[in-house]
């Protein structure tokens, strides 16, 4: 395997996990970037170009290194659910995703000198109904309040998927098997 400097432009905590499991030494530094979508163009380029400016932003200073940027959406109905503000905020996306599909967009862009990849993920996450007391119990364990759609598949919120389409890994935040293959053209 080539020696190659490879950084994740990410705090993510599950985006590390995930990188972990790759088994390619890497490092982290995060990306400090205004993070406002253009919620009315298309949502798949609009978070494959937040990835990259995520990844933009560390590679400008490391020239000689590979770096991986990615950001995480849900959508229901075509409208973005964010991290959730408050709990009050985290109960009505947890109340409008009940008994719902929706559609969970992973965006990567892997910079690698002039190399630039960027694609996106798509998952689509049904949830079982919840009532409003396992709502309230859960936004209690505070699980929620740093998840875009207020909930971690990986967690607690994994209880309340009835089903899924598509790759688990996007749902939580790094679609492995495609950042996987992209870095085996790199590091081969």
């Amino acid at each position: 395997m080539k020696k190659i400097n490879l950084i994740l432009a990410s705090q993510s905590p599950r985006r590390k996990e995930l990188m972990d499991v790759i088994g390619i030494p890497f490092s982290i530094e995060v990306a400090d970037i205004d993070e406002t979508m253009n919620l009315n163009g298309n949502l798949v380029d609009e978070i494959k170009e937040l990835a990259y400016k995520k990844a933009k932003v560390i590679a400008d200073n490391h020239k000689d290194s590979v770096v991986i940027g990615a950001d995480t959406i849900v959508v229901y109905e075509n409208k973005v659910l964010g991290k959730p503000k408050t709990n009050e905020d985290a109960f009505e996306m947890l109340k409008l995703l009940s008994g719902k599909t929706h559609k969970v967009l992973t965006g990567v862009s892997i910079i690698n000198c002039d190399d630039i990849q960027k694609f996106c993920s798509i998952s689509e996450v049904t949830f079982n109904e919840l009532s409003d007391d396992e709502i309230t119990k859960y936004i209690e364990t505070k699980e929620p309040m740093d998840k875009a759609g207020a909930y971690g598949i990986q967690g607690f919120g994994g209880c309340f998927v009835r089903e899924i389409k598509g790759d688990y890994y996007t749902i939580m935040g790094l679609p492995l098997s495609l950042v996987y293959q992209e870095l085996m053209k790199i590091f081969s």
